[in-house]
């Protein structure tokens, strides 16, 4: 499969779970969907040998017709502000997290294959301290062929 055209859609969903599953409902149109700050809290509990009740499993929203990119959160306060859906009809350009590259929770990187060449798009949220936008550049991060970096960079001119 080639792609000469991708449609990508961009939105700060402010950790609302409806504004998500309203876009994966009826956006259809689009082949990539980067969020913001998406919503990230318990879906319902697993069970466990250690907690009576179960543990509880946390994530953010699913769709049959998207497959969904994000960090998975080493703790609570450390979830994902970015991911990333690909509509499911994408899925032969072989997408891919890439966490060794670059491992965030304000930056996402994947990678997919077209005509055999090997793209990167970015998902990028910057918070008011710009630690997303400070990564790069600290960890010195050199990657070849980034077809898109885009986001909620929240850079306010001072006037």
């Amino acid at each position: 499969m080639i792609v000469k055209n991708l449609k990508i859609l961009l939105q700060n969903v402010r950790k609302n779970s409806l504004i998500v599953n309203t876009l994966l409902e009826i956006q259809n149109q689009f082949d990539i969907i980067f969020i913001q700050e998406p919503p990230w809290s318990k879906i319902h509990k697993i069970p466990s040998s250690s907690i009576h009740d179960g543990e509880p499993l946390i994530g953010t929203n699913h769709h049959p017709n998207w497959i969904s990119f994000a960090r998975i959160p080493s703790e609570r306060s450390d979830s994902p502000r970015v991911i990333v859906y690909i509509n499911i009809h994408l899925l032969s350009l072989r997408f891919l997290l890439h966490k060794d590259i670059i491992n965030h929770r304000d930056i996402i990187l994947i990678s997919f294959f077209n005509n055999n060449v090997c793209y990167y798009i970015m998902n990028v949220y910057s918070d008011s301290s710009h630690s997303a936008l400070k990564y790069p550049k600290n960890t010195e991060v050199n990657i070849n062929n980034v077809l898109l970096m885009t986001g909620d960079f929240n850079i306010r001119d001072s006037l």
